[in-house]
């Protein structure tokens, strides 16, 4: 479980993970998790495309057989009907696997019957979510039981996920043995040698060099998140002389303003316009005072009303996924920077 602030690459990663994956053998599926979707929608038309993929054109074996009649029972069971499950699947459903109406037994039924079928086919599966914040936890505690029952029976299917720094919490509050089922790995801002090397690297490939003061700068004002170094990078090539070969100090403050003002129209606004006025007024208040981690009680005071009265308002923000609890009583923006964009703005 990759976790991590907005920006730092995490669903780059997963792609990539998705590609070395399938390079190995695996048959590999990547989902998104958008708000307001449950996990049996987004999990069917993949598990759907995974058996299909077994299934490999030859005769069907039993094992992905079963899968497929399980996959259909489940998706009668949970009420979903996604595209042509019901037309393509033209199979007779399972009885009794799968299609309890119980999330939590009926998709670890699924996935050892998916496990299975992978085993019988001498291939492994791989299921890859990214936005795994935004699954509720009901739905999530289902996920690490079915995995976990994978991990009992040792089959050939892995589960790799990504998300906001929520997703520890959250895991841990669905079961709290998933702490020992995945590893979390943090996703942050690069270093100041492989910030500059993002920038130098590709740059050098096409003739073209950073002279080491503008290197510094670009890493300064981007701070190492990697979709900021993209921004900079891509204005401060357009701002350098054509045949200069250079790309100078000059260039990179000429960048900063076309960088920032491309932010502020895409990365940051589309978030900002997601919440609601009262959401907004919680996060201005946050921005006053100060980049980092804030008190509640601090914040509340920023607004003039009493702590209580403002929780529901940061629980519906990290709901969201537009800030977190770093610390027990603590808020911060998962959106690097985004302090800097609401004093731009102002209110």
């Amino acid at each position: 479980m990759l976790v991590g602030l907005r920006g730092v690459g995490k669903t780059v990663l997963l792609n990539r993970i998705a590609q070395i994956a399938e390079d190995d053998g695996y048959t590999a599926t990547v989902i998104e998790a958008p708000e307001g979707k449950s996990l049996p929608e987004l999990l069917i038309p993949c598990l759907r495309k995974i058996l299909f993929q077994l299934d490999t054109k030859e005769k069907v074996t039993v094992a992905v057989k079963r899968g497929m009649m399980v996959l259909k029972s489940f998706a009668k069971a949970v009420k979903v009907t996604v595209g042509e499950v019901e037309i393509g699947l033209d199979i007779d459903a399972e009885k009794g696997t799968g299609d309890s109406g119980d999330l939590d037994t009926d998709l670890a039924d699924l996935f050892e019957v998916i496990g299975a079928a992978a085993k019988a086919r001498n291939t492994a599966v791989a299921i890859i979510i990214d936005e795994l914040q935004y699954i509720k936890e009901t739905e999530f505690s289902a996920l690490i039981m079915a995995v976990h029952r994978i991990s009992q029976k040792q089959l050939p299917l892995i589960v790799i996920g990504a998300g906001l720094p929520q997703l520890v919490g959250l895991a841990g509050k669905a079961k709290s043995y998933a702490e020992r089922l995945f590893d979390y790995p943090e996703v942050d801002a690069l270093n100041e040698k492989d910030a500059a090397s993002a920038l130098k690297e590709p740059a050098k490939r096409e003739g073209v060099d950073w002279q080491p003061q503008a290197l510094k700068l670009a890493v300064q004002l981007t701070r190492g998140y990697p979709y900021f170094l993209q921004e900079w990078g891509y204005h401060s090539w357009n701002a350098a002389k054509d045949g200069s070969g250079k790309i100078t100090t000059r260039d990179v403050r000429a960048a900063s303003d076309a960088a920032r003002s491309n932010l502020d129209d895409s990365f940051f606004r589309v978030r900002f316009d997601r919440v609601s006025p009262r959401e907004k007024d919680y996060m201005f208040a946050m921005a006053a005072l100060g980049p980092g981690a804030h008190r509640s009680g601090d914040i509340a005071t920023e607004l003039g009303v009493p702590v209580e009265s403002v929780a529901p308002v940061r629980s519906s923000l990290i709901k969201k996924g537009m800030v977190y609890s770093p610390a027990h009583g603590d808020t911060a923006f998962t959106v690097p920077m985004f302090n800097e964009y609401l004093i731009r703005i102002g209110r």
